[in-house]
């Protein structure tokens, strides 16, 4: 394990992971929190969490997700299966001398962070799901759920399944994209209800062309980041991506198939211990998902809380850190020790 000074945020290493190398950012001591990021982030998005876990008493760890950032970017696209990144995530406990920590993800960091869970319940003693709800596994193949929906336009999963697709609509602008992407699921920069779902893409289109008009290059750039989003901020995201390239991160989307065979013998299968989901109401996972969040008594026997913040976008704990904040500590405080 390699260290390196801090930038204010935390203190950086690396870590041997089966990834490779996983990149953390730490800071804080006492019970180990282990914070997952989704997509198109990095351990960065926890930048609001970090501090305010230190000051409650804990030891904040966010990572760079195999694929993002300093970590490691296996090139075989089979290395992004969900199986990988739970090894991943117990490997850093075990590397930070921890016997065991809660877990917090975020968009596919959620599901990352359920699936740490779910698999590893020896190490992972409590699970923290922001965005994206617990679902268990089951139904058809998830490509063909996907390539289902939409009608006459395709869902943006499967249109980051295809390998080099998305790669060449983003890369040749990474911060306009970044920007774009980040707007189009932020609740203050979203578009109205009645527009054209962002989610989607036109048959020969572009995602981007369904984002609102943000700070980058292109026509129709211009100003409008959500609030939470400042233009250092976004240069930081857009930075990372322009050093690393976007397949290691869309590497994830194509590798659903693989964790439906891989998590055959979980079908249907409950997480029990203790848990917390935080949503925003006007975030489309959780419209979509909402009869996930409906079957958490059997899906989340040991929920502890789970809450919809009114207005919140995508972005929960970049839009809304204060609320996250509250209710990440008041939960860790109340978990067995």
């Amino acid at each position: 394990m390699t260290q390196h000074t801090g930038d204010g945020l935390g203190t950086h290493r690396m870590i041997a992971t089966p990834a490779g190398r996983t990149h953390v950012v730490e800071r804080g001591s006492g019970p180990l929190v282990l914070l997952v990021h989704g997509f198109p982030e990095s351990w960065y998005s926890w930048r609001r969490q970090l501090p305010a876990l230190a000051a409650a008493g804990y030891r904040a760890v966010a990572i760079d997700v195999r694929g993002y950032g300093r970590s490691s970017k296996p090139a075989d696209p089979a290395a992004y299966r969900m199986l990988e990144l739970v090894a991943d995530n117990a490997a850093v406990v075990e590397a930070l001398g921890e016997r065991s920590a809660v877990v917090v993800g975020h968009d596919w960091g959620a599901t990352i962070a359920a699936n740490s869970a779910l698999l590893r319940p020896d190490v992972f003693r409590a699970v923290g799901l922001l965005s994206v709800p617990y679902a268990p596994r089951g139904g058809p193949r998830p490509s063909e759920i996907f390539a289902g929906m939409g009608g006459d336009e395709e869902f943006y999963v499967s249109y980051f399944q295809q390998p080099g697709r998305a790669e060449a609509e983003i890369e040749p602008d990474v911060l306009g994209w970044l920007a774009g992407f980040y707007a189009a699921l932020s609740a203050e920069t979203m578009p109205p209800p009645g527009a054209p779902d962002p989610h989607f893409v036109t048959r020969g289109g572009r995602l981007r062309d369904r984002f609102p008009a943000v700070a980058g290059s292109g026509p129709g750039a211009g100003s409008g980041l959500p609030g939470w989003l400042s233009e250092d901020e976004l240069d930081f995201y857009a930075g990372e991506f322009e050093r690393t390239g976007l397949t290691g991160a869309l590497n994830r989307y194509r590798s659903m198939d693989r964790d439906w065979a891989d998590l055959a013998a979980y079908d249907g299968a409950a997480i029990t211990q203790p848990s917390l989901f935080l949503g925003g109401s006007l975030d489309a996972s959780t419209t979509w998902l909402a009869d996930a969040i409906k079957a958490y008594p059997v899906t989340l026997p040991g929920l502890v809380g789970s809450h919809l913040l009114d207005g919140g976008g995508h972005f929960l704990q970049q839009e809304r850190p204060e609320e996250v904040n509250r209710h990440l500590t008041e939960w860790l405080a109340a978990l067995p020790a």
